[in-house]
């Protein structure tokens, strides 16, 4: 089964959760922890090259070792932040899944003929990926979405249905339109609002990134 890419608590992602992870029988705040920073895991895992199933492992593995030092782990942003301290987690876990990958496929896939050596299936080399990139890239989006889901609890449902379909769904305004039965200047006066609201989120997110 898939990691659900769901986003439940705002709060989750400041200090004030790093502290009462450090507890591994508060279930709720490992709970809350699991679901705000797995979809960023996954996104990355998946992105760098595995398949779901390895994706998902690399989610598992990198959760648990988490679990493993959180509790030696201690907030100071003049030393390095969460957020380092997570990606650079799973990169590595990443890169263990990839790793897994290629010793398993390599004695299927190469046929001898004389002297020769044939790789049939090539397997992605760990240190050819830019991950760095594609972890930055998925922190970015990351906040966004947290942003969106703390803007989505601030407005009426019918804006944010507005702007889930025009900008999220990229439907075009008239289809947005014509099934919420608004005028097309009030889909554009709608996703101009909220993209302001969201961006002062996401900078507010930023601030606070742990």
């Amino acid at each position: 089964m898939a990691v659900a890419v769901k986003f439940n608590s705002v709060d989750a992602t400041r200090e004030t959760l790093l502290i009462r992870v450090k507890n591994w029988e508060d279930q709720e705040s490992w709970k809350d922890f699991f679901n705000t920073y797995s979809p960023l895991v996954y996104s990355v895992a998946f992105k760098a090259g595995l398949s779901q199933a390895e994706a998902e492992d690399a989610v598992q593995e990198t959760m648990l070792t988490v679990a493993k030092q959180i509790r030696e782990f201690h907030y100071n942003p003049a030393i390095g932040r969460f957020r380092s301290w997570l990606i650079h987690t799973t990169q590595w876990r990443v890169n263990d899944q990839l790793r897994k990958r290629k010793r398993m496929v390599e004695p299927r896939t190469r046929t001898k003929t004389g002297d020769r050596t044939a790789t049939i299936e090539r397997v992605p080399d760990p240190a050819s990926l830019d991950l760095n990139k594609v972890c930055e890239e998925e922190w970015e989006n990351h906040i966004f979405l947290l942003a969106v889901d703390k803007v989505k609890r601030e407005v009426s449902a019918k804006h944010f249905q507005i702007f889930d379909l025009y900008v999220l769904k990229k439907w075009s305004g008239n289809k947005v339109a014509e099934t919420i039965g608004v005028d097309r200047a009030l889909v554009h006066l709608t996703k101009s609002r909220m993209m302001r609201l969201i961006k002062k989120e996401v900078e507010t997110l930023r601030s606070q990134s742990i």
